[in-house]
């Protein structure tokens, strides 16, 4: 067992960095619970086909980097690469497009695919995924544009940058394929970027080696032959976006790594990650719930990463996520003090007090080494003179200040002082 390690491109998360975790992923969450988004949760994995057929047969994503398996039964399952897919497959199956749109939900979990392990990349990660669904109004768009931000600038972040584009319609899509096609063909591409022009040649903009960039200089841009209607949908989700004192930069050849994106399309990124500086992404995707065969309805909606926006929060040097601790320990020396202890830990932890004790034989240097160590501000002491007298010793650990109490009033006295340090703070 002393050589089992965590799989190759994962990694655990542990106390005190774990604080700093949660508080990225619920300071990320906060703005979408108070826009009145409902939590959801699906399940780890899926049928295959929520994947193939809701993030596209061309992308990296399918093609090269899903964990499929056959399970028991011989059915085909794959852990989620994405989140967004297996939301949609919940909505459907569960017919919540009968009741009131637009349907708003959101889902923070585990995300699996098979990349080449790199600083900010990872095979396994975490993810706080939104989407809202049934309606198609650029204010909407705006509206979950403008919560990414937030969630971002209530954490402090300042160095990222919202990058937004409009990848179209079925009203103009495929008469800017047609161009693009046709100027792929001119080029000079390897047996399986021409094959994966074939399937979305909008995923060959999105190649990222240099001797497929060098030749997309004048590649023709969804963005310059977009219908009327996508051109005042896109034109009013900017409008709103100024209106919400949102800022961006347009970025024509946005594509992003999913097939399903249509109209509003957008990614953040963070200038002090390097090579990897997403931290997040999404856009519409009017087709997705018809491919996964369910209503033609539409949806918008984003993703962002856990762990690549903590990453972000440390490029910044920011302080967030206090060190997980207590306010409160108490401290037994002697059976009977540690059933009073047991007794008092319980009373406080009931009243919202979060509250420690020592266990195992320690004595009271060893007793009180622990209670520094649990960042409380206040312990109480009770060894056995203590106990003959009827009182406890309650000690401030910042300032060495100490006072004895009648056993009776330890609770009240103890919840009392934690309570008045965190008013005055």
């Amino acid at each position: 067992m002393s050589g089992l390690t965590a799989p190759k491109g994962t990694f655990d998360v542990l106390p005190p960095d774990s604080a700093r975790f949660l508080a990225v992923r619920d300071t990320l969450t906060a703005p979408l619970r108070r826009a009145g988004y409902g939590y959801v949760e699906t399940p780890v994995f899926e049928e295959t086909a929520v994947f193939s057929r809701g993030v596209g047969e061309s992308t990296d994503v399918v093609t090269k980097e899903m964990y499929t398996f056959a399970d028991r039964g011989g059915r085909s399952l794959t852990l989620r690469p994405e989140l967004t897919a297996g939301l949609m497959r919940a909505f459907i199956e569960h017919r919540l497009h009968t009741g009131a749109l637009p349907v708003k939900l959101w889902t923070v979990g585990s995300a699996f695919r098979y990349e080449r392990p790199q600083a900010g990349r990872y095979r396994h990660f975490t993810q706080v995924d939104m989407e809202a669904l049934g309606v198609d109004d650029p204010a909407l768009d705006a509206e979950v544009v403008a919560l990414a931000v937030q969630g971002f600038r209530d954490l402090g972040l300042r160095d990222f940058e919202l990058l937004l584009t409009s990848l179209g319609d079925a009203t103009c899509r495929p008469q800017y394929r047609e161009l693009l096609v046709a100027y792929l063909e001119k080029l000079d591409l390897d047996e399986e970027t021409r094959r994966r022009a074939e399937i979305n040649p909008l995923r060959v903009l999105d190649d990222k080696r240099p001797e497929v960039q060098a030749q997309l200089d004048d590649a023709p841009l969804m963005v310059d032959h977009l219908s009327d209607s996508t051109r005042a949908h896109y034109d009013a989700v900017r409008q709103h976006l100024t209106d919400l004192g949102v800022t961006w930069t347009e970025a024509p050849r946005l594509v992003r790594g999913l097939d399903y994106y249509t109209k509003t399309t957008f990614e953040f990124v963070h200038h002090g990650l390097g090579a990897q500086s997403a931290i997040g992404g999404g856009g519409r995707y009017d087709g997705l719930s018809a491919a996964l065969g369910g209503p033609d309805v539409s949806g918008i909606g984003y993703a962002v990463g856990v762990d690549r926006t903590l990453l972000a929060v440390q490029a910044e040097g920011l302080d967030v996520g206090a060190t997980a601790g207590v306010q409160a320990f108490v401290v037994p020396l002697g059976a009977e003090a540690k059933r009073l202890a047991v007794r008092l830990v319980g009373q406080l932890r009931q009243a919202g007090v979060s509250a420690d004790t020592v266990y195992g034989d320690r004595g009271l240097k060893g007793a009180m080494k622990a209670a520094d160590r649990s960042g409380a501000t206040h312990a109480v002491v009770i060894g056995e003179r203590d106990l003959a007298e009827g009182v406890g010793q309650l000690k401030d650990l910042r300032t060495g200040e100490q006072r004895a109490v009648p056993v009776g009033n330890l609770f009240e006295a103890l919840r009392t002082a934690v309570t008045q340090e965190v008013g005055d703070n």
